[in-house]
């Protein structure tokens, strides 16, 4: 267990590391490991543990009724999943949690953090402070996506989400989380329509890119899309 790792991470942020062992014993932790392309949790299942990050990433999968899939958000090493529906008892899950690739994930119980009758555990309100805040700002990532899509073209699609990785990472460089295929269900468009306007793009000057390295050119007017 990475201890000073988990002491960087957005969950435990105001507690040190002797104090992480503590609480991770408090609220029965346990790591376990996945393949890329492992189910880690499947659609109509109840959860009651949170999964957070360790190594590798996660991708939040939604299943249509046809067969196709959308991913509908990447986690990433440090951040969390789950945490909305362990915290209601019973309530399935409306999508999947994939391993993006292979990945380790820390599942600490989420009825167990919540009850704060009876413990003398000094951490759980800090932590119930810092899912709160990360909860307000998976919020604001889902309004993020919603207007990644809200645009009728893909040249429009792709400008909205790019100009939100150039922001994110303060530079004009970046390396998206996503494959061309996850690319395409997570902005809701054909693969191969996607992979085209990349090349008229490029071609246009707006960026270039590599595999999943782009690069926004300074000169590129990003308004006319």
């Amino acid at each position: 267990m990475d201890y000073g790792f988990l002491a960087e991470t957005e969950l435990f942020v105001g507690i040190d590391a002797g104090e992480i062992k503590d609480a991770l014993n408090c609220l029965s932790a346990y790591e376990k490991c996945f393949a890329k392309g492992e189910i880690i949790y499947r659609t109509g299942q109840a959860v009651t543990d949170i999964g957070l990050v360790e190594e590798g990433g996660v991708n939040i999968v939604v299943n249509l009724y046809w067969g196709s899939s959308i991913i509908f958000g990447n986690i990433k090493a440090g951040e969390l999943f789950a945490e909305t529906y362990a915290a209601v008892p019973g309530k399935e899950l409306l999508c999947d949690a994939v391993a993006a690739e292979n990945c380790k994930i820390l599942f600490l119980n989420m009825r167990k953090l919540l009850d704060a009758y009876g413990n003398t555990c000094g951490f759980h309100q800090k932590i119930i402070h810092n899912l709160l805040r990360i909860s307000a700002m998976k919020n604001i990532k889902l309004s993020s996506r919603m207007l990644h899509t809200a645009p009728k073209t893909i040249r429009g699609k792709l400008v909205s989400y790019f100009s939100q990785m150039a922001a994110e990472t303060g530079d004009r460089e970046f390396t998206v989380p996503f494959s061309r295929q996850e690319l395409s269900d997570y902005l809701g468009v054909d693969r191969s329509a996607l992979s085209n306007e990349l090349s008229k793009m490029q071609s246009d000057g707006i960026l270039t890119y590599k595999k999943n390295r782009f690069k926004l050119n300074k000169n590129a007017d990003l308004i006319v899309i």
